[in-house]
């Protein structure tokens, strides 16, 4: 690389300041004063090229008049404990007169349209810091960096200084040190409106930092990247230095402006460039509560994984003692559940829930904008459906399934899906208008025109009308032919939910009530017989089928099934002989060889709801069991011979 190509990357402004820099540095060691007069004359003759050269180059420094300041504080402490040095004397006169003319240079520099301020980077996503680093450069600010950032911007052609030109210290224990010095922090933190705090930082020779741009190490990107993580490499990835220059500006954001999100550089150059006071003094104080947020999200994922990774001393660490969830906010609703309500809908950023997919994360491909409800009903129905092993439909309205049906065995294609929507419609059609359809199998394009076309069974003339399909895929044909149904049908597609490691939160008034998902299926069950007569093996895949349902059916719930297909339900019902009453009602004439489930014990049996379904032509019951009177129920259906099964699991649901 030859001499000119060298010189032409050179940052002459910055050389010339590390030049005096280092003189000076030199000189504060101190030598002996033995050897001080020994060399005066050449130190003297040195320092007035290094005058001349203070004089050339303050006009192009922004941090000339502070390095001035410098200069004057030093040479005045020094001279003061050496002045017995004649020789100490005339040095001190001669840096006094460099720094004389540095200061009136950085004047001059100012009266011009000098340097507004300055700016401190230090990003891990350093998306967009290029091109925001080159806009405050041209609004007049100086920009110092660290590390990459450093590197970025200085690669992307930006004037930028080292934080080192600040601390005068270098950063150390590989990088954890960097930015955690009174130089900084007293920059960020001063109040601009209070004497005695610039009258400090004066006395200090510490410089203002009026812009912060900073966001955070990938600690949530490494511990959930899929990979088995060392613990030291996960700790190494927790941001000390970060969180506290964003909480200091955010602090003093009234004289600080602090920038986390990559989102916001555009409205902060716009702002930095305006002279709307009101208008940047409103952003500031959004920016600092954005900034406060993100350090606290990030510092929730932190005490999460800790807690799970030995934090918990070995107690239960399903409930730490403090719990904090980070929540993103997607969009504001229209209304909750009414219109007088206000609504929004927020993704949960916990640990947790990273990849476990569910409604919340789902795409939306077609149809209007989902409201409050769709979230309830569209969650509700898609939980249901998961749940199940077979190809299945799902139809819900207003959170409880009014239509189950799965693709089995006995149809001439196992796997159609078809016949099973039909199925789920019919088991009440009048509820399942308006409804939402979940299906556990993409949906193809077969099954997209018999959802489009498909009558009601009242008249066999009415299409059947949905606010929301949702299925874990769709064909390109299947989603093309669905989106003809109708401009207003929201058409989803989600991976099922993962519930391993999720908890569920309720909000009660004044707190939450904590619990975990009501995981258990029919293949962790034992179904154990308690009466008289056996239940044939169609019964028993019924029963299964039925208890798998009735789970997901608010209590008291009861539902009726038959043929792996949903005949009737009840639910809700302060009583469970009225919730029995209801589906036997549902079921009307295909009740005959039907199967029952019950999502708590039945407290009575005679003249009450077991001996109700039995009469109504049930030929299998199943209930968790252990009530005190178990044995009346038992005596009723053998009585009838049907069979009871207990299964010790309730399946509660409020």
């Amino acid at each position: 690389e030859s001499r000119r190509e060298r010189g032409s990357r050179i940052d002459w402004r910055l050389f010339w300041r590390n030049v005096v820099e280092r003189s000076l540095a030199r000189w504060k060691c101190g030598k002996a004063e033995k050897e001080m007069k020994g060399c005066a004359r050449r130190t003297l003759t040195g320092l007035s090229g290094l005058q001349t050269t203070a004089k050339a180059a303050a006009p192009r420094s922004f941090a000339c008049g502070r390095r001035a300041a410098q200069l004057q504080s030093s040479v005045a402490r020094s001279a003061a404990s050496r002045n017995s040095s004649s020789c100490f004397g005339r040095r001190a006169g001669a840096l006094r007169a460099v720094a004389s003319e540095g200061e009136r240079a950085s004047a001059d520099r100012t009266d011009m349209g000098g340097s507004r301020g300055k700016v401190l980077v230090s990003v891990s996503d350093k998306s967009g810091v290029v091109d925001l680093a080159r806009g405050l450069v041209d609004l007049g600010y100086e920009i110092v960096s660290t590390g990459g950032s450093f590197r970025a911007i200085s690669e992307g052609g930006v004037a930028v200084s080292q934080v080192e030109s600040i601390t005068n210290f270098p950063e150390m224990l590989d990088g954890r040190v960097k930015t955690l010095h009174p130089a900084v922090h007293g920059g960020i933190l001063a109040r601009r409106d209070l004497d005695d705090h610039m009258q400090a930082m004066e006395g200090q020779n510490f410089g203002l930092i009026d812009v912060v741009i900073c966001n955070l190490y990938p600690f949530r990107a490494t511990v959930t990247g899929g990979e088995d993580i060392a613990f030291q490499d996960a700790i190494e990835k927790i941001d000390i230095g970060g969180p506290t220059l964003i909480r200091a500006a955010a602090k003093n954001h009234k004289h600080v402006t602090v920038v986390v999100d990559p989102a916001d550089y555009s409205s902060v150059l716009d702002a930095l460039s305006g002279d709307d006071a009101k208008a940047g003094e409103s952003l500031r104080t959004h920016l600092a509560w954005k900034a406060f947020q993100h350090v606290s999200s990030y510092d929730s994922n932190v005490a999460e994984w800790l807690w799970e990774n030995g934090g918990s001393k070995g107690e239960e660490t399903y409930a730490p003692p403090e719990k904090t969830v980070p929540l993103r906010l997607v969009n504001t609703l229209r209304y909750g559940e009414n219109p007088h309500q206000k609504a929004a809908f927020y993704v949960d950023d916990s640990l947790a829930e990273d990849g476990a997919g569910g409604l919340a994360l789902s795409t939306q491909h077609h149809g209007k904008e989902m409201s409050f409800n769709n979230f309830l009903d569209g969650n509700a129905a898609y939980s249901c459906v998961c749940d199940f092993v077979e190809p299945t439909c799902v139809i819900v309205k207003h959170t409880n399934p009014c239509g189950v049906a799965s693709a089995h065995e006995g149809q001439d294609d196992p796997n159609d899906l078809r016949q099973a929507y039909r199925w789920a419609v019919e088991a009440d059609p009048v509820s399942a208008f308006g409804g939402i359809v979940a299906f556990n199998r993409p949906v193809t394009a077969d099954l997209a025109r018999e959802i489009r076309e498909f009558r009601s069974p009242q008249d066999g003339e009415t299409r059947m009308f949905y606010e929301i399909v949702i299925a874990p895929g769709y064909t390109e044909e299947g989603l093309e032919i669905l989106k003809g149904k109708s401009k207003t049908l929201r058409i989803l597609e989600a991976a099922p939910h993962d519930q391993g490691n999720s908890k569920g939160l309720k909000q009660i008034g004044g707190g939450f009530i904590l619990q975990e998902h009501d995981y258990l299926t029919p293949e962790d069950i034992k179904f154990e017989v308690v009466s008289e007569k056996q239940p044939t093996k169609e019964e028993l895949e019924d029963l299964k089928f039925a208890w798998r349902c009735v789970k997901h059916v608010k209590s008291n719930a009861i539902t009726i099934a038959k043929g792996k297909r949903l005949l009737g339900m009840g639910s809700g019902q302060p009583n469970r002989v009225k919730s029995v009453e209801i589906a036997i009602e549902k079921a009307a004439d295909e009740i005959e060889g039907s199967v029952m489930a019950s999502d708590a014990f039945f407290p009575f049996a005679w003249n009450d709801s077991v001996e109700k379904a039995c009469q109504a032509g049930v030929k299998a019951i199943v209930h968790p069991g252990g009530s005190i009177r178990d044995s009346d129920a038992i005596e009723c259906c053998n009585k009838y011979n049907v069979a009871l099964l207990t299964t010790s699991v309730r399946h509660f649901k409020h």
